[in-house]
């Protein structure tokens, strides 16, 4: 049975694989072992900075992903970002992710003092946008740009 729970400490090694493997295979992009897992840490922390939760069942961990918080002034509450969404390939088309996102959603829900949820997808990642789509998300509104220093 799968459960979705709340990340701790004893977890950074694995979100620091499911994060390397989902740099690897969305961007083709190798993360700095050493920075990403300080970085994970941080968030385990300080939930100020974020939350993970982990999709597991009886043999561990099957999925991951990240809310971050920006506030809107505009609605005078905040909104929850999903980031760093990775789900163990062989646990794909399985239901895990949107077990992830209605955990979020219900958390959202239940706050009056959360708007709704947003994420960003790679304009690549058509079966990602399907599945983001199939839970009533849309991405018809807003168009994100970045500068990044690395």
């Amino acid at each position: 049975m799968v459960s979705i729970r709340k990340a701790s400490l004893s977890d950074v090694e694995t979100i620091a694989q499911f994060q390397e493997a989902m740099a690897q295979e969305t961007e083709n992009m190798t993360l700095h072992p050493v920075t990403i897992r300080s970085g994970i840490q941080a968030i385990l922390e300080d939930h100020a900075k974020g939350q993970y939760f982990l999709a597991t069942d009886e043999a561990g961990a099957l999925g991951s992903l990240l809310i971050t918080y920006e506030w809107s002034d505009w609605r005078n509450s905040t909104v929850f970002w999903i980031q760093s969404v990775y789900v163990k390939p062989e646990n794909r088309r399985k239901g895990i992710y949107k077990m992830l996102y209605e955990h979020v959603k219900a958390l959202a829900s239940g706050r009056p003092d959360v708007a709704g949820i947003r994420l960003y997808v790679d304009r690549t990642n058509t079966n990602a946008q399907k599945t983001y789509a199939s839970l009533g998300m849309n991405g018809e509104h807003y168009q994100v740009f970045e500068w990044m220093k690395c």
